[in-house]
């Protein structure tokens, strides 16, 4: 059994769309990044290369590189996957907290899990997604970014 923790933030702003686990959020912000800005994808990436001890998405999908410019995240979470597979490993489970004062995630996160275990190639039943707010604390308490936390448990097949 390999772990591998991962984290993400990502700054708030209008006129982009806000995509968490794949799923599009109806919100009138969006986060910005070079990517989609898909905090819990990010975060699940790096946690898979930290339990492959294949350092991080920076290392695998630079920001230099205009290939990610605007790319959807899920690219990046399969192009990680198939790392995983190429080791000889699978998935066991995936435990995700993700941080955001708005909008709720509580009603989107049985979609969010669908869409994980499509992306993953793997069973509903070993996602999990919480969410909490940061009680108006930093940026991510006034609003101005959403971030997630991700622990990956991988096992050899």
């Amino acid at each position: 059994m390999k772990v591998g923790i991962g984290y993400d933030i990502h700054r708030l702003v209008e006129e982009r769309k806000l995509f968490l686990a794949g799923v599009e959020i109806p919100y009138i912000k969006g986060l910005i990044g070079y990517s989609d800005g898909d905090v819990v994808l990010h975060a699940i990436a790096d946690a898979i290369l930290g339990a492959l001890s294949m350092g991080d998405i920076g290392v695998h999908f630079p920001n230099t590189d205009p290939k990610f410019k605007d790319a959807p995240s899920s690219e990046i979470l399969k192009k990680t996957m198939e790392l995983v597979s190429h080791k000889k490993f699978t998935i066991n489970n995936i435990d995700t907290v993700i941080l955001a004062e708005e909008p709720k995630i509580y009603p989107f996160r049985d979609k969010m899990i669908d869409s994980l275990a499509d992306m993953l190639g793997i069973n509903k039943d070993k996602i999990n997604i919480k969410a909490t707010t940061n009680e108006g604390v930093g940026s991510i308490g006034r609003g101005d970014a959403i971030a997630a936390y991700v622990v990956v448990a991988l096992e050899e097949k």
